[in-house]
């Protein structure tokens, strides 16, 4: 009998160690991982430079607080920040941190306590990140939820625009809904977005926990937009594996979160930063993101030209998805995990497809046939 909650529905395979886009279960047997622990190895598994990191920060320093400055973290920040309209980071361990800090520091900057969001979004598990998700299965059964969120339809001005008032804190979204069904926001829609929350004053907060640090093709999924959020929050391939989250925001925003306003006992240790600084100096790369909009490319072509009309292909960069209409996709995954392929669901209908942004056309061509063989 298990010590551990039930709390999360296990799968068969029992991984114990992988390199690059391969995992290997307790019985010796290999899979592609398509999921990226939910797009975190972002490097691939064991990637030699993020190992070497952690080895050689783990000799100095693990941990000191902030209540000292840490180098790292200054470095993280400056690489973050570049070339953006951002001017400063705070870090943390998660990406539901991350998001309750952005809603905290919206709340406390603006004076108002109303925030937008949408349906099918998912901003995370902790009250607050919990209250802005739009999914009521993650709300069953808690109770209250923290008040003053208003859950519209994704992608629907008109309703965008009828909820406008000058209650209104801070308008909340991603980019991509990655556990919503990989729905990417319309060109109609940012234009919206971009219109209200500089007529209003309201804050914009991008979401960018699973879309963010390259996965989509570029930095942050919203520079292929016409929008400049305030806040954005960060977290899973930041730390390629090591947690970590990460907020960013604008000059305005500084003053509102001094000394004493918001903290957190681990977050930016010099263990994460190390491994962030690394990470950001392969994922940053131009040579690297384009590599990543080839390969998406790439796959989107095979996606369309190995799979029946009747399935839908949507997503940017390596967040894709498969739409299957009507049809549950458990059990294609379940399908898939006995032929060697690791996937995830993006709600029930959508099969969402997350391989390291180091994965190879090889690789992709493996996943393609396995996919070819499992969908009707």
């Amino acid at each position: 009998m298990s010590a551990l909650f039930g709390n999360y529905g296990k799968r068969r395979a029992q991984i114990i160690k992988g390199r690059g886009t391969v995992v290997e279960d307790t019985a010796g047997k290999k899979y592609l991982d398509f999921t990226s622990g939910i797009a975190v190895v972002s490097l691939g598994h064991a990637h030699p430079a993020i190992v070497k990191a952690i080895q050689e920060q783990s000799e100095r320093l693990w941990h000191i607080s902030n209540l000292f400055d840490i180098p790292g973290q200054e470095k993280v920040a400056q690489k973050l920040i570049a070339d953006t309209h951002f001017s400063y980071a705070f870090f943390c361990n998660s990406g539901a941190e991350a998001n309750e800090a952005a809603i905290k520091l919206a709340r406390k900057h603006t004076g108002k306590h109303h925030i937008i969001s949408f349906e099918k979004s998912f901003h995370g598990r902790t009250f607050g990140a919990m209250s802005a998700t739009g999914q009521g299965k993650v709300h069953n059964g808690f109770g209250p939820l923290v008040g003053k969120f208003t859950i519209l339809p994704f992608n629907d001005v008109n309703a965008l625009e009828a909820a406008i008032d000058d209650s209104v804190a801070a308008i909340m979204l991603e980019m991509i809904q990655g556990e919503g069904g990989v729905n990417s926001v319309s060109a109609e829609f940012a234009a919206a977005l971009a219109k209200i929350c500089e007529e209003k004053g309201i804050l914009l907060i991008v979401d960018e926990v699973q879309t963010g640090i390259g996965r989509t093709g570029t930095r942050y999924a919203f520079e292929q937009t016409i929008l400049k959020p305030h806040i954005v929050t960060l977290a899973k391939g930041l730390g390629g594996g090591f947690p970590i989250g990460g907020m960013l925001g604008t000059a305005e925003l500084y003053d509102t979160f001094g000394p004493g306003t918001h903290g957190t006992t681990f977050g930016g240790n010099p263990l994460a930063m190390s491994v962030a600084e690394t990470v950001l100096d392969h994922v940053f790369d131009s040579a690297f993101l384009q590599n990543v909009q080839e390969l998406s490319a790439y796959f989107v072509n095979q996606l369309k030209v190995n799979l029946p009309s009747t399935y839908t292909v949507q997503g940017k960069g390596l967040l894709l998805g498969i739409g299957c209409g009507t049809a549950e996709v458990a059990p294609y995954i379940a399908a898939a995990e006995e032929k060697g392929l690791l996937l995830v669901g993006a709600g029930p209908n959508v099969i969402r497809l997350l391989p390291p942004l180091t994965v190879t056309k090889e690789e992709i061509d493996e996943a393609i046939t396995i996919l070819k063989t499992i969908l009707p």
